[in-house]
């Protein structure tokens, strides 16, 4: 099936996967919406492999960069605007357009399903618990075709076999790469270290 064919049923999103997809492209530089698809792609792969819904992983996939290229004033006013947590107004776009850009998918594109929305808030750095959806939407930002980093190689071929495995490489190499660039690391990235890598 390819992905254009997938109709959209469980009434999640109000509208068809052509009405969510124009909406996306709307909303971001081509080069983004190119590796949007290509985490649909692999998103709706990973969901057949794992025996999920096709439909939650390809709206998840297609929103989970919607919010991306937003001003920090923008996600600092929806911060202020929505109670978030205030902490998040010292971080930056990497931890902002998954844990703020929840909200605004949930504002613009009508979309209220905490399972997705979560997905989202979940993409950069995972999460202690996570769903089949997170992990799906996790590991297919990473390994979409589109990557070309050192391992995706690898990365690519553990997803295939096990979604949990390729959730604790993900993130033992992300956070090995974070520190050798002498990033700051967002403390949820430590706890989802622990808990898929460490234990």
């Amino acid at each position: 099936m390819n992905n254009l064919d997938l109709e959209y049923t469980e009434g999640i999103f109000p509208g068809t996967r052509e009405e969510l997809v124009k909406k996306v492209k709307e909303s971001v530089k081509e080069s983004r919406f190119k590796h949007i698809l290509g985490v649909e792609k692999s998103a709706i792969e990973l969901a057949k492999q794992n025996d999920y819904s096709t439909e939650k992983a390809s709206i998840a996939a297609l929103v989970h960069d919607y919010a991306k290229e937003r001003t920090p004033e923008e996600f600092k006013k929806t911060i202020l605007d929505e109670n978030l947590s205030k902490d998040l107004l010292n971080w930056n776009n990497f931890i902002w357009h998954g844990v703020v850009g929840a909200e605004i998918i949930k504002n613009e594109l009508q979309i209220k399903n905490e399972e997705i929305l979560n997905a989202v808030r979940r993409h950069t750095v995972g999460d202690v618990e996570m769903t089949t959806l997170d992990k799906i939407i996790y590991v297919a930002d990473y390994i979409e075709e589109g990557r070309s980093f050192p391992g995706v190689k690898l990365a690519r071929t553990i997803a295939k076999t096990n979604l949990d495995d390729a959730v604790s490489y993900e993130t033992k190499h992300v956070l090995e790469f974070l520190l050798s660039q002498d990033k700051v690391i967002y403390p949820k990235a430590i706890l989802t270290y622990n808990k898929w890598v460490a234990e």
